[in-house]
């Protein structure tokens, strides 16, 4: 009995270890679940690339190198046609930059290297200009590869590469050598050993090596001959993917030429859960009343296999609609040109905008063979049951540029447009590739483009200034030329990531911002040149109503109103500047290629999103005098049930109010983002100019009337900074946001300046009566100052000097800065803080 107490108390004691040690081990246990490496499979995802790879019509092998065409039915898509080739990293070396090129297509004169492989290679300037600005060595960063992973493709073969220069990068960025590309510029270098091409542009991708004109009549019944795909879109069973044809007959000018079998091959379903084209219906689709252009070339049974189709009329020089006069240019393209209607699925629109107002009707005779035109491309977003789904309530689309002319189409003879779009692509799963596009390889293809599967719109804006050249007797300049040598380099950049094997897209770094740089550093040059050559000044001073010198005239008033577009708040991002510095053999080769940073974002916010990129450079080029051509399809070809065409929007665009297409939050949150632009000196003149007259009115009538007294009574330093922080804060900033900025579009996106004039006047009135009520429900200090005949006067007076001086200037900071001190004058001087009972202190 005397030692159980000791034994309980061991016992106690001995329990409380096993806990505590028990505690320990499930802890221990839990820990090392959490935080110990082990081994985890990586789901390796399969790219869009890879799906379609596996079907023997993507497959190059499928198609002889030696075909027998008719030429009076199929035309070759370029004068030389090829496959790059990328050379082994032994072959090259890293001083230089060229690759091999299965030829598939020679002008007469060189029939003989058809089959034959060449070396492709550039002139010599550009090997000492352009070359050196975008080699990089590559390495790629983790991200890239886990991308690579994700199914994104990315260029691996030239990872460790030195060196690479852009024909490496645009022969590697598949994982296949299956680029095809047309050279229009290639000269070609005999040598017995091994002939070379030598080019000064960027090749051009294409799809095909031939095409012909033909209207599609009605699917082949399916049989063993013609056996239909094993999947298709819409209700079973699928229809044959093989269709009689009819050719365009020159001499007759309609399509009674010959009959052919040809195949349209129904595309598989890959990742997005739909087939990027199908040919179901094709026949009956309203965009081929004209006729479809046919892009591709002889399997080896001899049939013509389709790898991309144009619309003919989409290219032809004749608008379904023609919109006069700037004003309604304008709201055209504002509000008209994306409205997209069930009814119009597979349907194309051609509209074509001129400022002019003329009574007379216009006709395309201004269009004349060899014009250019600068293209804006922008599609939208996929729809139906098959929704592609939206990103943060935004249908954020694409945006490139590109470039249209006029040529003759040697198969109708007619004048059409020819377009080719420069590309400025991050990596995707598709391997669309970063560079030079003709419109079959990058809407028509079959296979990766978009014109089947998305509502598309191209502008094509024909202006003088910009699209013809200038030669100052002898000097020559080229905005266009300067502007696609731009695009070269950010494209070139792009396939490589600069260098990381990775080209990532955020809201400072997309297809729309680093398009927008490339614009920025062409006019960064064009007018370093101009300002720099003093022979160039004195021509234009020494010819002052020479066209040439209006044009160019022309031209730097565009320039002016461009860099406000591009630079919106009125700073220009680091990287662009330090780009263009670059490029003009001023800066450093190590600045930041592009910069992702939330603050580069904000400051070129207008080219943020796709949608307002387009319409915001469609506006300014229209109001500078532009003629504008619009190109409008909606999910053209065969028919999809699954998908419906839905137009990109603003950021947060889809969140409208109810019962109504309205978006509040992008309306309001641009014209905030608009009035942030920092005054230059003229808008500070002008808030001067202002502030003089205001005072000039209102202080004869305050003073003469008694409600203002010259009233200077002192207070402590700290409480007048006070004041003077919290008047900054409110009323100037808040009342000025919630009265000008906000309720009025901002002065560069006004298209009426009357109804604009309306609503100001009518938000004027609303500011006045604000002040009343203010005083009776939130600031009753007011009471009954707010509501004395002069207050309500002179406030009236100052809602009108505020709303003149935002349209002049668009800036808050102005407008702010007018209403701060006239109250800080008030308050501090003219007796306001006895007004309004706010006590000395």
């Amino acid at each position: 009995m005397v030692n159980e107490k000791p034994s309980k108390k061991r016992l106690h004691q001995k329990m409380r270890q096993i806990r505590v040690f028990v505690v320990v081990v499930l802890v221990s246990a839990i820990a090392w679940l959490l935080f110990h490496p082990r081994p985890h499979s990586v789901t390796i995802k399969q790219s869009n690339y890879a799906i379609h790879k596996l079907q023997d019509f993507h497959q190059s092998q499928s198609y002889p190198l030696q075909q027998t065409i008719n030429p009076n039915l199929y035309q070759p898509v370029g004068r030389w046609v090829g496959r790059l080739i990328l050379p082994n990293q032994q072959q090259i070396q890293p001083t230089s930059d060229w690759v091999w090129m299965e030829v598939q297509q020679a002008p007469p004169e060189a029939q003989n290297l058809v089959g034959k492989t060449v070396r492709l290679e550039w002139q010599k300037p550009m090997l000492q200009s352009y070359v050196p600005a975008v080699q990089r060595n590559i390495s790629f960063t983790d991200g890239a590869k886990q991308s690579q992973a994700q199914g994104i493709i990315h260029p691996y073969r030239l990872d460790g590469r030195l060196q690479v220069g852009p024909l490496q990068s645009l022969a590697g960025a598949r994982p296949n050598d299956d680029v095809i590309v047309t050279l229009d510029d290639a000269q070609l270098v005999a040598d017995s050993n091994q002939p070379s091409l030598q080019i000064a542009h960027e090749p051009m991708m294409t799809s095909g090596r031939f095409y012909g004109l033909v209207k599609i009549l009605h699917p082949e019944p399916t049989s063993s001959q013609y056996p239909a795909p094993a999947t298709c879109p819409g209700t079973p069973p699928c229809p044959s993917d093989f269709f009689v044809v009819r050719h365009y007959n020159p001499a007759s000018g309609d399509f009674d030429g010959v009959a052919e079998t040809i195949r349209i091959p129904q595309q598989v379903v890959d990742t997005r859960n739909i087939p990027p084209s199908t040919p179901r219906q094709i026949e009956k689709s309203p965009a081929g009343k004209a006729g479809w252009y046919i892009y591709g070339a002889k399997n080896t049974q001899g049939m013509f296999i389709v790898q991309a189709i144009v619309p003919r009329s989409l290219l032809q020089l004749q608008p379904q609609y023609v919109v006069l006069g700037e004003q309604a240019g304008l709201t055209y393209i504002k509000s008209e040109n994306w409205q997209i209607k069930p009814q119009d699925k597979g349907t194309i629109r051609t509209v074509l905008l001129d400022p002019r107002p003329s009574p007379t009707p216009v006709t395309t005779s201004t269009w004349q063979e060899g014009d250019r035109a600068i293209v804006l491309h922008n599609f939208g977003g996929i729809g139906g049951k098959k929704s592609e789904g939206s990103t943060a309530y935004t249908i954020t689309g694409h945006f490139a540029f590109g470039l249209a002319q006029v040529v003759h189409d040697p198969i109708t003879k007619e004048l059409q447009f020819a377009i080719e779009y420069q590309q400025i692509y991050a990596n995707n799963p598709d391997g669309i590739i970063s560079g030079r596009h003709s419109w079959a390889e990058y809407m028509g293809n079959l296979q990766r483009g978009w014109a089947a599967t998305r509502p598309i719109s191209d502008v094509l804006m024909k202006f003088p200034p910009v699209t013809q050249d200038y030669d100052f007797d002898g000097i020559k300049l080229s905005p266009v030329t300067e502007f696609q040598r731009q695009l070269q380099v950010m494209m070139a950049r792009y396939r490589t990531g600069d260098g990381t094997g990775s080209a990532t897209v955020s809201p400072a770094t997309s297809c729309v911002q680093d398009a927008s740089q490339a614009l920025y550093t062409a006019i960064q040059i064009i007018t370093e040149q101009v300002a720099a050559n003093p022979a160039i000044q004195q021509w234009l001073s020494q010819h002052p109503d020479d066209p040439q010198t209006l044009r160019f005239q022309q031209l730097v008033s565009l320039t002016a109103s461009l860099k406000r577009q591009l630079t919106p708040l009125g700073i220009v991002r680091a990287d662009w500047q330090s780009n263009a510095d670059y490029l003009m053999g001023i800066g450093d080769e190590q600045a930041p290629f592009r910069d992702g940073t939330l603050w580069a974002g904000l400051t070129s916010w207008r080219t943020m999103v796709p949608r307002q990129a387009q319409d915001e450079l469609a506006s300014l080029f229209l109001r500078h005098g532009a003629k504008l051509w619009f190109l409008r399809t909606n999910q053209i070809g065969g028919d999809n049930p699954d998908i419906a065409p839905v137009a990109p929007t603003l950021g947060l665009g889809l969140i409208t109010i109810p019962f109504t297409n309205i978006a509040p939050i992008p309306t309001l949150l641009n014209r905030l983002l608009a009035s942030l632009v920092m005054p230059n000196l003229r808008d500070w003149l002008i808030v001067g100019v202002i502030v003089l007259i205001y005072s000039a009115i209102a202080l004869p009538i305050g003073l003469r009337s008694g409600f203002l007294s010259w009233s200077f009574t002192p207070s402590k330093p700290l409480y007048q900074l006070a004041i003077i922080l919290r008047t900054l804060i409110f009323p100037a900033l808040t009342e000025e946001i919630a009265f000008r900025v906000l309720p009025l579009p901002h002065p560069l996106e006004v298209i009426n300046w009357y109804g604009w004039t309306l609503w100001a006047g009518l938000i004027v009135l609303l500011f006045l009566l604000y002040h009343p009520l203010n005083a009776k429900t939130f600031y009753k200090e007011g009471f009954p100052t707010f509501f004395h005949p002069i207050f309500l006067t002179l406030t009236g007076l100052l809602g009108l000097s505020c709303t003149i001086a935002y349209g002049l200037t668009g800036s808050l900071w102005a407008i702010a800065l007018i209403h701060w001190i006239v109250v800080l004058v008030w308050l501090l001087a003219l007796g306001g803080r006895q007004k309004l009972s706010i006590g000395i202190r």
